[in-house]
């Protein structure tokens, strides 16, 4: 079958991890002394909740006690698992997120609580208190150098956005281009009955959460963990990501869910190829049947060009042999008698005014002249010499 020769290649490139690439059907506590401790990237995992659900066991339906004491023993168990630089994402309901998270803090660092917004529909719920509509995330980290990817989750903005941000500062601007950072509120509708991804599982997670998880948190060809696989999308996702995965399932049913799935995903892949496969040669002969028609085309466009050029003298000389006699002749005969009659025109009454004013002129000139002469001979009066009177003469 395809998918087992898929496995097999890739467990192949792996001769001492026959692990990998594996769904255990068994219990995770007993399973996982399979697993090398350090070899995993990435551990992504949805345990039961402890609400009560089927799970065709009795995994879902313990005291509070009972429930926290099993879930400190498998995260003590798993976590030797995990690289030095590795990651852990954990779904929970909000009635045991608080003292789940305190277990995990005690050995790793929390780095986000994410909200899904399951999208549920406002109708029905209780009337005692607010309806749930979410899921509780954990993302917790083993050391500060911790493998988190952005670029490869980041969301790209609409048209509206990116036109908004137009102006000459925002031009470049890498972040606009590559898109924003996903919030802690993922608003991803929860896998209806009668959506396509949907299979026979009370809980299964939608395929682009978990994708998110394994692109920002495992690097390519790293190794996903998941301890309670369910419906198998954790290895779903990790083989559509280029990553390895290995998980425990405890129901028989849900392992042949898995198997189904990741057979169906690969005859896909595979389908993808042959179809890839079977075009690539016919477009071999498309562009040699383009090869050979262009040198013709190439020769028709020159012969056209030619037969242009060879035209076009002729055609110009006609033009200017039959229109130019008649040109002239136009312009002769119409603007000739129209550039007289206007000289004609516009000249006499100007030299009549011109000798008009010139004759006024003489006439304001000769009123003028005799006011000008008289002024000009006009007596100046003598001034007087003062000439001191003789002293009288004094009587003897």
């Amino acid at each position: 079958m395809p998918t087992m020769e898929l496995r097999a290649a890739a467990r192949a490139k792996e001769p001492d991890s026959p692990w990998l690439d594996q769904v255990f059907c068994e219990d995770a506590l007993a399973g996982l002394a399979r697993i090398p401790d350090g070899s995993v990237d990435l551990i992504l995992t949805d345990p039961p909740y402890n609400l009560g659900k089927d799970y065709g066991n009795a995994s879902d339906q313990q005291s509070v006690e009972e429930y926290l004491a099993w879930t400190e023993r498998w995260i003590a168990a798993a976590l030797p698992k995990l690289k030095a630089n590795g990651s852990l994402y954990i779904f929970l309901t909000w009635r045991y997120s608080p003292e789940i998270f305190v277990m995990l803090k005690k050995r790793m660092t929390m780095m986000n609580e994410i909200i899904w917004d399951r999208r549920v529909p406002s109708m029905g719920g209780s009337v005692r208190s607010f309806s749930s509509v979410h899921d509780t995330v954990g993302f917790f980290v083993a050391r500060k150098d911790y493998y988190f990817d952005l670029d490869a989750v980041r969301i790209a903005y609409d048209a509206e956005t990116k036109k908004a941000r137009s102006r000459s500062i925002f031009i470049g601007a890498k972040w606009l281009e590559v898109g924003y950072n996903p919030k802690d509120v993922w608003s991803v509708s929860r896998l209806h009955r009668e959506h396509s991804e949907r299979v026979d599982h009370p809980t299964q997670k939608p395929l682009e959460i978990i994708e998110r998880m394994v692109k920002a948190s495992c690097p390519p060809g790293g190794v996903v963990l998941d301890l309670f696989m369910g419906s198998g999308t954790t290895a779903l996702a990790a083989r559509r990501c280029g990553r390895h995965f290995v998980g425990f399932e405890l129901n028989p049913d849900y392992c042949a869910i898995i198997e189904e799935r990741l057979a169906a995903q690969d005859a896909a892949a595979l389908a993808a190829v042959d179809a890839a496969s079977a075009a690539a040669p016919a477009a071999k002969p498309a562009r040699a049947k383009a090869a050979k028609t262009a040198p013709t085309a190439k020769a028709a466009k020159a012969a056209k060009a030619t037969k242009a050029t060879a035209k076009a003298p002729a055609k110009a000389t006609t033009k200017a042999t039959t229109k130019a006699p008649v040109k002239a002749t136009t312009k002769a005969t119409t603007k000739a008698p129209a550039k007289a009659t206007t000289t004609a025109t516009t000249t006499a009454p100007v030299k009549a005014a011109a000798k008009r004013s010139a004759k006024t002129a003489a006439i304001v000139k000769a009123a003028k002249a005799p006011k000008a002469t008289a002024a000009r001979t006009k007596p100046v009066a003598p001034k007087r010499s003062r000439i001191p009177k003789p002293p009288e003469e004094i009587s003897l």
